[in-house]
């Protein structure tokens, strides 16, 4: 199954692997719910060996809609349902709070949602517009993770840039107190203002420190290294990808008024590591691609360095 995707819906926009179901107009939770499939909940039963004796300390989470079994946990793990996810996103976000996408990855083992934040923001010429993404495992295998990220609206880029200050995501284990995590969570999403504000001075930072073109020419050969002992093929890869990382600084019309200066530099950098083509398509590019570009990547991370040391 393409990406795990099992059920899922989106607003217009349709994904790359083409699954779910499109909508045109993003729904409010109660309807979300349904289209992404998300219309079940989490059992938890006892477990038993073949021989039918009761295994002391564990449970198995079961979908009630089906018996599929999602996981098999400890008996101090807490089920966050689905309907909880989206309730507790409603309260953080307030009333009318519309979400993009949401669905059930891995057979209903891992899902997510992703919501509007209220609020847009003009950040050197650009209208970004924030997100909230809730994600949630019921096999056991992760924690409850909620973060803040600021969608280009441009060109659809995610920017993830380190702003190590700014209290932007928060994650959360299955045990203990969980009404008082969530009340935890809340306190610190709500200072995601805190976080647009602080991108908003670190992109201003980033544009105002201008590249030479030589210096732009400079920082892609590190990013895109050419090492001594590498084939004729390799090396015209190498250069593929060079010329691919330079058009997108200086051909690319979305950052044309931008100037000559870091901010654009990373914006090319990230259109780069999170769209090009990869030397070697694999059967699961695409979804490695989507997985780089949710969570971050080490080449946007480099670039982020050089300009921060030029």
């Amino acid at each position: 199954m393409a990406a795990n995707v099992e059920s899922m819906f989106y607003v217009r926009e349709t994904p790359w692997h083409g699954l779910g179901t499109r909508v045109l107009e993003a729904p409010a939770s109660k309807e979300a719910l349904e289209l992404a499939g998300l219309n079940w909940k989490v059992l938890q039963e006892p477990v038993y060996t073949e021989q039918k004796e009761l295994v002391q300390g564990y449970k198995v989470n079961i979908r009630d809609s089906d018996r599929k079994t999602l996981g098999v946990v400890t008996e101090r793990y807490k089920v966050i349902q689905n309907e909880e996810a989206f309730a507790f996103t409603d309260e953080l976000l307030g009333e009318g709070v519309r979400y993009e996408t949401a669905g059930s990855l891995m057979e209903g083992r891992k899902v997510w949602l992703l919501a509007h934040m209220p609020h847009e923001y003009m950040i050197s010429g650009e209208r970004i517009s924030p997100y909230l993404v809730f994600s949630n495992t019921h096999d056991g295998s992760g924690a409850v993770k909620v973060a803040v990220t600021p969608i280009r609206v441009v060109c659809n880029n995610t920017l993830n840039l380190a702003l190590r200050e700014a209290k932007r995501s928060w994650s959360m284990i299955h045990t203990g107190d969980i009404k008082g995590k969530l009340l935890e969570a809340k306190e610190t999403l709500l200072t995601a203002q805190n976080y647009m504000d602080q991108l908003g001075k670190e992109f201003e930072v980033l544009r105002m420190k201008k590249l030479t073109d030589q210096k732009v020419m400079e920082y892609i050969n590190l990013l895109l290294p050419m090492e001594e002992d590498v084939t004729l093929q390799q090396a015209r890869n190498i250069k593929r990808l060079r010329e691919d990382m330079k058009q997108r600084y200086f051909e690319a019309p979305d950052l044309k008024d931008t100037g000559k200066n870091a901010y654009r530099f990373i914006n090319a950098v990230s259109d780069f590591a999170t769209h090009a083509e990869p030397l070697r398509r694999t059967a699961n590019y695409k979804e490695n691609l989507f997985s780089r570009t949710m969570e971050g990547n080490p080449m946007i991370d480099k670039a982020y360095q050089l300009v921060q040391a030029a």
